[in-house]
């Protein structure tokens, strides 16, 4: 049995952590503590790490397109819909059960979401899915012409142009030349590690950590994956990306991290952990209010919403992960 990468569990792990208490904070409204705001200023690259994990693991993305295009849509359109509709039930369940209470709660339906952005009310983090799906599509038909891929070079330059003309695109597919971006870099990063020792790899990565460090100070700007945003310095956003999400990945593969059971479990199932995490503390931060209380200022819910999201989500583990539709894991066609 091929031996599993901890690695890259451990850094999935981080991600769905900080995306999971992100989302808690900004319902109980603890994202503008200053020390949340630090935390976020050296964390922000996680979720560009997703696709750089894509990129590092994918063996080929060629061959016929339909079935191709059939693949991808089973494993992740679908998944994104039915997940997505799990949090509109939500939604439309609490948009009619506090009909009175909904002055305190900051959503409105709009119907410029319905094309506009894709994410789901109820269920925010779905964007992810559909723009990972876009993400595959995009370097499918780019492999398809010799030497094409090196034009993803030039994608954070188109990203940035996109987001100075106002991010215009439908569906958040501004962030999708960022995504396909860091799928190339991480399939890059792979092809140079192979050819390198352990002891070289790990040096180069220490370095890149420390050239990171640098920079993230002395240069810093935040790239914001879901709403293809540059804060700060655009340019020092993107490179210190690139330093870090390869200089951790070489560093804790060229030291063979172990597997870290918490963090780790997490990695390992992180689709379950990333789909169904929102409509729970939607659902936690809505039933409050029910009962006329805002979670907002409270400590005590923000402890026990991100207790409840991590037990729940465990708890289920087995059973979404048997249910395709909802998990993108369908039984493999015999050969």
């Amino acid at each position: 049995m091929k031996k599993r990468n901890h690695t890259f569990d451990f850094l999935c792990g981080l991600c769905i952590v900080r995306m999971v208490m992100l989302h808690t904070f900004q319902y109980t409204g603890f994202t503008v503590q200053p020390w949340w705001k630090e935390l976020m200023d050296w964390s922000f690259y996680l979720m560009c790490f997703f696709f750089f994990k894509a990129g590092y693991f994918n063996r080929t993305t060629s061959g016929p397109t339909l079935p191709y295009l059939w693949d991808r849509t089973k494993r992740l359109l679908i998944p994104y819909i039915t997940c997505g509709l799990i949090g509109n039930v939500l939604f439309w369940l609490f948009m009619w059960l506090l009909e009175g209470e909904y002055t305190r709660n900051p959503i409105r339906f709009l119907w410029i979401h319905v094309y506009k952005v894709s994410d789901f009310y109820g269920n925010a983090a779905m964007w992810f899915l559909f723009s990972f799906y876009i993400m595959y599509i995009a370097v499918h038909f780019i492999g398809r012409v010799r030497w094409l891929k090196w034009l993803s070079l030039a994608f954070p330059f188109l990203s940035y142009w996109l987001w100075r003309e106002g991010n215009p695109l439908w569906m958040n597919l501004n962030n999708v030349l960022m995504g396909t971006f860091f799928f190339y870099l991480g399939h890059w990063w792979r092809l140079l590690t192979a050819r390198t020792g352990r002891r070289t790899e790990f040096v180069i990565s220490v370095v890149m950590l420390a050239l990171f460090a640098v920079g993230n100070v002395e240069w810093h700007g935040v790239y914001t994956m879901h709403s293809n945003l540059f804060t700060g310095n655009p340019w020092g956003a993107v490179i210190n990306t690139v330093l870090v999400v390869c200089g951790l990945s070489g560093l804790f593969l060229s030291v063979r991290l172990p597997r870290v059971p918490l963090i780790g479990y997490i990695g390992e199932h992180s689709m379950v952990y990333f789909v169904l995490h929102f409509p729970v503390l939607y659902a936690y931060r809505n039933i409050a209010l029910l009962n006329h209380i805002s979670v907002r200022g409270s400590w005590a819910d923000a402890v026990l919403m991100l207790l409840i999201v991590f037990a729940f989500c465990t708890l289920v583990v087995p059973w979404f992960e048997r249910v395709p539709l909802l998990s993108g894991r369908w039984p493999k066609a015999p050969r």
